[in-house]
């Protein structure tokens, strides 16, 4: 098992970059970088692949819809060339406030938008010659306003022809496509005694139409991770966390992380979660996450139930370990944990 953890996007994204390079002697494997509103993933990544060396550096997530299928082939490839072969590219399809709010683009065909991305991208990293109509028209026809376009191949060469490709879905139907396609899974708030029932049905569903040579599904997940006698109160520091995505990101019933709650067993609290947090009582919200969630999604507390967590998150097919460590000597904590994989 692997073991990686997820920028901090919301301060100062150099420092949080120099945090995380620092991380890598102490056996960190994969960094991944968020992109929301705030600063773009692309430009982190590329300061991380000038200050590490052997970690793995990943996008979590490029929407699908705020750059064309060849910008996030390009970005990628540029990546893998600038880090010597070790980029991810974490897509996804994000949701309609961020889409429709930020990038001001309408919210249709996600599931369709990435798989067509996927198959551009692989395309474009074989340097192949692109002539494809679908949702993207490359190069563009002339009955949609195209005058001097024609089919065209990467101009530079890329280091790896086949860069992994992740994407983030939580949807029955999106969780399919996921395990059918990609080379890796990003799931949010992963609960791995829960992950059967919610998942459990999609993913074999996708993994009976992958194509052999993909090999097996990655699967990324975790959480807050501390260790000792009192950590189990580092659990807390998940609420306003978990609240947030359960509560604010999306309008009632358009909310895929309140679906999840509800799918996990805590439709009453998904419900209260939302209505606390949508009237601006963030706090209220995140006193109102179940402890029980808090607890599951997370691995803190003395060394004999962190490890007990570990196997809980292995067995329901996590293969890179993802956690944010909590206390002051983050590099001797992640070289503790790293020893237990």
């Amino acid at each position: 098992m692997e073991l990686s953890m997820m920028l901090d996007y919301a301060g100062d994204p150099r420092r949080a970059a120099d945090e995380a390079a620092a991380l890598e002697s102490a056996g960190l494997d994969a960094v991944w970088v968020a992109e929301a509103w705030g600063f773009d993933a692309a430009t982190i990544m590329g300061y991380l692949a000038a200050r590490t060396e052997r970690m793995k550096i990943g996008s979590a997530i490029v929407n699908v819809y705020s750059r064309t299928p060849a910008l996030i082939a390009q970005t990628a490839a540029g990546l893998d060339a600038l880090s010597g072969g070790r980029a991810l590219l974490g897509l996804g399809a994000s949701g309609p406030q961020v889409v429709e709010g930020w990038h001001g683009k309408p919210y249709d065909r996600p599931l369709g938008r990435t798989r067509e991305t996927v198959g551009l991208c692989r395309r474009i990293w074989r340097r192949e010659t692109i002539d494809h109509h679908g949702i993207t028209d490359m190069p563009l026809p002339p009955e949609k306003g195209g005058r001097h376009g024609k089919p065209l191949k990467m101009l530079t060469r890329p280091v790896r022809d086949s860069i992994p490709v992740y994407i983030a879905s939580l949807g029955p139907a999106n969780v399919r496509m996921t395990a059918e396609i990609a080379d890796g899974w990003l799931p949010t708030l992963f609960i791995p005694e829960k992950a059967g029932a919610v998942w459990g049905n999609s993913l074999a569903e996708g993994a009976a139409l992958r194509a052999p040579e993909l090999g097996p599904l990655e699967t990324v997940a975790g959480g807050l991770l501390a260790i000792g006698e009192d950590a189990a109160a580092a659990r807390d520091l998940a609420r306003p966390q978990i609240a947030l995505y359960v509560g604010g990101m999306g309008a009632p019933g358009k909310n895929f992380y309140n679906d999840l709650a509800v799918a996990y067993g805590y439709e009453e609290e998904a419900r209260k979660i939302q209505e606390l947090y949508l009237s601006g009582r963030k706090r209220d919200a995140a006193a109102a996450v179940p402890d029980e969630f808090c607890e599951l999604m997370t691995l803190c507390g003395p060394e004999g139930y962190v490890r007990e967590r570990v196997e809980a998150f292995r067995e329901a097919g996590v293969t890179m370990l993802n956690v944010s460590p909590v206390g002051p000597e983050p590099a001797r904590l992640i070289e503790t944990f790293k020893n237990w994989l």
